[in-house]
């Protein structure tokens, strides 16, 4: 008789909801186990209920990305529960609204921190042992920002672009470093529906929805489809990726 395979199983930072949320909640329809992790414990707890409602099989860990041992400890707990890792989608991020003159230091450091620091966080943590398995897919949640610098009108100023800028710059040189078995790409969201983005879209109104060629502003689930296509075992060939998911707005 042959072997049952197991279900592949996937990490999600940032899993309580927007992006985070729609990309658990599309790859545990594809048959994936997923772990969900977010500062927010009683949003993450939430956000798992409802998972595990569908009946997808779904752990909840409370976690602080800027913290690599807290990584570490989440990690652990994975591999203790299901004994693999397949997928990493580090899709955790905050805002930054102040420009030049009336950022902090501490507003800069906490962007960075949380954006770009555990990105690395995650990936340090993980990359051992898909090293180990022989495979794995990490999928890192950048922003059209990185390209453009950033609005002085939107939410997103400055600071917001440098950490994800970095994080392409991450994803390009771990896909360098971590091929043949683990392919490391990027997806760069435009203006997504999120708790984020909801006073924008809530006071700038049908101009947002003018500003790309599509004409609408996007929803969490046009992230989370991409996300699946990169975590899917078809798409072997791709690394070092950046897909922008802006209905065209990048192109404006």
């Amino acid at each position: 008789m042959a072997k049952e395979r197991k279900k592949p199983v996937a990490i999600i930072t940032g899993g309580a909801n927007g992006i985070g949320l729609a990309s658990a909640q599309r790859l545990v329809s594809k048959g994936f186990r997923v772990a969900i992790c977010d500062i927010a414990s009683d949003a993450i707890a939430a956000a798992a209920q409802a998972i595990a409602a569908t009946g997808g099989e779904v752990l909840s860990l409370v976690n602080d990305v800027r913290s690599h041992s807290e990584a570490q400890k989440c990690v652990a707990s994975v591999i203790d529960a299901w004994g693999q890792i397949d997928v990493l989608v580090n899709s955790a991020g905050i805002s930054q609204p102040k420009g030049i003159v009336d950022i902090t230091e501490k507003d800069w450091d906490l962007v960075m921190d949380v954006n770009l620091k555990g990105t690395f966080n995650w990936c340090k943590a993980v990359v051992p042992h898909m090293l180990r398995q022989k495979r794995g897919r990490i999928i890192n949640i950048s922003s059209v920002n990185a390209h453009t610098g950033g609005s002085p009108s939107a939410v997103s100023k400055f600071a917001y672009a440098a950490s994800k800028a970095g994080v392409l710059g991450l994803t390009r040189g771990l896909a360098q470093e971590l091929g043949p078995h683990i392919t490391v790409s990027a997806v760069c969201p435009g203006l997504i529906d999120t708790q984020l983005t909801a006073a924008l879209v809530k006071k700038r109104g049908a101009a947002v929805e003018e500003a790309a060629p599509l004409r609408r502003v996007g929803k969490p689930e046009d992230v989370a489809a991409v996300v699946e296509f990169l975590a899917t075992v078809e798409p072997n060939y791709i690394t070092g990726e950046v897909i922008d998911v802006d209905g065209g707005l990048w192109i404006n």
